[in-house]
């Protein structure tokens, strides 16, 4: 029987083990560092910081684990994936230099420019003029995005001459030579795609995914990690899913080749389905938070043989279901995203059975983080996956907060089609 390594503490990570777990190899899966509310059959957690790269190398010789996963970015740009291969250890993520796909906003644009794979226009600035010319040049709105690994949320839409004069002044007060990525503003449906990618170049695209990033109901707030999410996203026909893979993602994966960082991993493709076709957004080497929840109960396969099959570059059939829509509604504390209040009761595993829970900022069962679980339901549409997921949440007795509209342009797509 076979020992997978989970590295990171979320919801993601919990629904990754959960898939490792389905599989029937799979008898234990570790998370490290995991949280309390991961108390799953199977499952164990070890006290080890993502940041730790040597003590999670140690903790896989020490469990003689037969595959490591990454599920967050950090210790992916930090180079954990190149640690464990010196080790002669079995891991699935990117090396060092090829998650700066996701560390590095300017190395994106360049690999995107060079190679003509089709995105925003943008300019790297270092000083406040260089930036007002940039504004200039392409308008409002206008995205800013600060160069480096920023979690999820480096990222600020600015559409006023005020907003502008604000940002780059409490920006460069701050740091005089700050390195920032600024991109016309691409307006459209926003979707994402991930895509499992092996050695040689083998890879397989999960189902389509969109995700809810603003706090509030009607996409109204601040810009959280991610507050919900649904897939299959089902009126956005094949057609234009596999013109996205064709134009974005696999040329991409050919450009890291051949930049001599070839990407094995996660990628994930956050693309904007413009009037010109879709572009890139951005790209993350790991599955999206809260995505990996609705689209990782999803493969229907043995999902430990699928990771192990493109680790060593064999030809893959995915396993994808196609009969059901999954609804994943975060639950956050009061507070998030600006100053989370701690200590909120959890909902356990019971209070919302039959639908799956996957924890994140969770201590003995009290609210700890931010986002504090993902809750998930599944039907035969969206609307009645919503129904359903809204259903459990609106019973619980909790002070954790929570859109009330995930999934709403599906549920509005399938009532229009009627």
């Amino acid at each position: 029987m076979k020992k997978v390594l989970v590295i990171g503490s979320g919801a993601r990570e919990h629904a990754l083990a959960q898939a490792f777990l389905r599989s029937e190899q799979v008898e234990q899966v570790i998370v490290a560092p995991g949280n309390d509310g991961m108390t799953d059959a199977g499952l164990r957690r070890a006290a080890v910081a993502v940041t730790d790269l040597q003590g999670l190398r140690d903790l896989a010789v020490a469990e003689a684990v037969d595959l490591t996963f990454v599920g967050n970015e950090e210790p992916l740009t930090l180079g954990v994936v190149d640690v464990f291969r010196q080790a002669g250890l079995s891991i699935f993520g990117p090396t060092q230099a090829a998650a700066q796909l996701e560390g590095s906003k300017s190395f994106t644009k360049r690999i995107l420019d060079q190679y003509n794979i089709p995105t925003a226009q943008s300019r790297t600035v270092t000083d406040r003029a260089a930036a007002q010319a940039a504004v200039a040049e392409f308008g409002l709105p206008i995205v800013f995005k600060l160069d480096g690994l920023a979690l999820g949320k480096g990222v600020t839409i600015v559409t006023t001459a005020e907003q502008v004069t604000s940002y780059l002044t409490d920006l460069y007060t701050r740091q005089p030579q700050a390195k920032l990525v600024i991109e016309s503003y691409l307006d459209g449906v926003e979707f994402s795609i991930f895509s499992l990618v092996g050695q040689d170049g083998v890879v397989t695209h999960a189902p389509l995914a969109q995700d809810h990033k603003r706090r509030f109901d009607q996409d109204k707030g601040p810009n959280t990690g991610g507050m919900g999410a649904y897939s299959p996203v089902r009126w956005l026909s094949p057609a234009v899913r596999q013109q996205a893979i064709d134009t974005l993602v696999m040329p991409t994966i050919a450009a890291m080749a051949k930049e001599g960082t070839p990407f094995t991993g996660v990628l994930y493709t956050g693309v904007m389905l413009t009037a010109e076709g879709p572009k890139v957004i951005e790209f993350n080497v790991r599955f999206g938070d809260p995505e990996a929840q609705v689209v990782l109960p999803q493969y229907t396969g043995d999902f430990y043989q699928l990771i192990v099959d493109l680790l060593q570059g064999q030809s893959v059939v995915p396993e994808w279901q196609t009969e059901a829509v999954y609804v994943g509604v975060v639950l956050a504390a009061a507070g998030y995203p600006e100053a989370p209040e701690k200590g909120a009761s959890v909902p356990t595993t019971s209070d919302v059975a039959p639908l799956v829970i996957n924890y994140a900022g969770v201590t003995a069962g009290l609210a700890s983080g931010g986002r504090v679980a993902t809750v998930v339901a599944h039907a035969k549409d969206a609307q009645t996956a919503q129904h359903t997921v809204y259903q459990t949440l609106d019973q619980l007795q909790t002070a954790l907060q929570y859109r009330h509209d995930i999934a709403y342009q599906a549920v509005q797509h399938e009532t229009t089609a009627q």
